[in-house]
């Protein structure tokens, strides 16, 4: 076993996932405001988080994490193949549940308040299955990458992850 590793791929992983959290976070936030207070919610503004969702981690973090990290992982600790299929699974399930997320918004914003319901729990449902998967992540196989991957695999993913341009972290494009 190698000495715990610190690494750039790390560091950006954990700041992604929290610029990800705060986002999913203030989403509910503000669907829950206007759900109080019983007015439509700025749409221009959910929309423009979603596609952030979207074109950032959807885009951008998961395929890194696949072609590289997960990879590795699985090689140097079989005992956490289970939980890397599940990951892996929830990256395809999670676009799908995206696009519902969006579709339910749309309806709500075009068709209006009859609509609302339906889009809150879509919501409701996305948000809890993301940050589920993002703690098993760092609960689970950060740790195990930390612990057991190589100079040299980090090398190649810190050069990978660096060049992620997610605004929301301080690397704006």
């Amino acid at each position: 076993m190698l000495r715990a590793m610190q690494s750039t791929a790390l560091d950006i992983i954990r700041e992604e996932h929290q610029a990800l959290a705060a986002m999913l976070r203030s989403l509910r936030m503000l669907v829950e405001a206007s759900h109080r207070q019983a007015t439509p919610p700025p749409f221009e503004v959910l929309r423009a988080m979603l596609v952030y969702v979207d074109e950032f981690p959807d885009r951008l973090h998961h395929p890194k994490e696949e072609a590289l990290l997960f990879p590795r992982v699985r090689v140097r600790c079989p005992e956490l193949a289970t939980v890397l299929d599940r990951l892996q699974a929830d990256h395809g399930a999670g676009l799908l549940r995206l696009r519902e997320v969006e579709h339910a918004l749309l309806c709500w914003e075009v068709l209006g308040e009859p609509r609302r319901d339906a889009f809150e729990q879509a919501l409701r449902h996305y948000i809890d299955f993301y940050l589920s998967h993002m703690a098993l992540e760092e609960r689970e196989v950060l740790p195990a990458a930390e612990r057991h991957l190589s100079a040299a695999d980090w090398a190649e993913m810190d050069a990978a992850f660096a060049a992620n341009q997610d605004p929301l972290t301080g690397h704006a494009p």
